[in-house]
């Protein structure tokens, strides 16, 4: 996080600058603010939370420097609906940014117009809409992580204890029997990350067969429902789990000892985001392997952008991809690597 530290005061300053210089054209006071309004799809993801979190505590340092800022969550609890609507009255109530994350990405035009009617920014993040769809006005933005290499980063984790264990391989049939735990239903990142997984896995020289799959909504009630499903289905029968995220890949833990499975005995399970219960998951032995998601990155992602739309200023500096999106990396953890992540919430990766 070290761009951080470097960075927001910086950009509190540049922030400050921009609105005094206002202040002088005018006669009436005009106060340095920056109201934030927030519309997620489901406060019930982890994930989420944890990037708002950061989020939060990344924008408190602008106001440490003096700037007042303001932030509106809300939680569109699935709806797309719902979400437009919290759209409009976070409009109607001020806010000058928007960051959204889309409950349907398919389905942004409604949230378009209407920031678009009113000269709101929109930052998306997390769930990237389509391509066309962000190249609709020029001051819609995206923040997130490469959806791809989640997958393949899961893969070549699975790939490496597999290799290394052949233990896991528990009736020496030379293959590996596994089953998918899946996200939402026809849900890019859903798909990429499951496609990406499954190819890394086999260009590593790892036989597979698939027992099943089942979509789980990243829930982790969901999750232990399924994964009992399947496992009454195919007993002893199933070496490994890939699951979308922790949360599903913390469910089907869940799923195991509910159903009295001793660890040994168990599938070995796989997860993608690195959320705190899903390092902890890892760090007990639980969890064979996460893939780091970099929430604190994005968030100051985030934060960088939005000062830069506000002040105009900081803009070039900014390192954009497909002209308006950003796009963080993600990191391997294994229980040799998870306490560094622990520790520094993923600072461990810059080094």
């Amino acid at each position: 996080m070290r761009l951080k530290k470097m960075f927001l005061p910086v950009l509190a300053l540049c922030m400050a600058a921009q609105f005094l210089g206002a202040c002088s054209d005018r006669s009436a006071v005009v106060s340095e603010k920056l109201h934030i309004g927030v519309t997620y799809y489901n406060q019930s993801d982890t994930f989420l939370n944890g990037l708002l979190e950061s989020f939060r505590e990344q924008l408190g340092e602008l106001e440490e420097d003096g700037m007042e800022v303001t932030v509106t969550i809300r939680d569109a609890a699935g709806s797309q609906r719902t979400q437009n609507d919290q759209v409009k009255e976070l409009i109607d109530a001020g806010c000058g940014l928007l960051c959204v994350n889309l409950v349907d990405r398919a389905d942004p035009s409604e949230i378009i117009d209407l920031a678009r009617d009113n000269d709101v920014p929109i930052i998306f993040f997390n769930r990237e809409p389509v391509a066309e769809d962000l190249m609709q006005w020029e001051r819609l933005y995206y923040v997130g992580a490469y959806a791809e290499q989640a997958g393949v980063m899961q893969g070549e984790l699975a790939a490496e204890a597999i290799l290394s264990d052949d233990s896991i391989d528990r009736n020496k049939d030379g293959k590996i029997q596994y089953v998918i735990l899946e996200g939402e239903a026809g849900h890019q990142d859903a798909i990429i990350r499951t496609e990406n997984a499954v190819d890394a896995l086999r260009n590593s020289g790892v036989e597979l067969e698939k027992l099943s799959y089942q979509i789980a909504n990243w829930n982790r009630a969901q999750a232990q429902n399924r994964m009992e499903q399947m496992a009454s289905q195919y007993h002893d029968e199933i070496e490994l789990v890939l699951a979308n995220n922790d949360d599903m890949a913390l469910g089907a833990i869940d799923a195991y000892k509910n159903l009295e499975v001793a660890r040994e005995e168990a599938p070995v399970i796989f997860g993608i985001d690195g959320t705190d219960v899903g390092l902890q998951a890892v760090l007990d032995l639980d969890m064979r392997g996460t893939v780091y998601n970099d929430k604190e990155g994005q968030a100051e992602a985030m934060v960088r952008l939005a000062v830069a739309i506000a002040t105009g200023e900081g803009m070039q500096e900014i390192d954009f991809e497909k002209e308006r999106c950003i796009y963080l990396s993600h990191w391997k953890i294994t229980r040799d690597t998870v306490e560094d992540y622990i520790k520094d919430g993923g600072e461990a990766a810059e080094e």
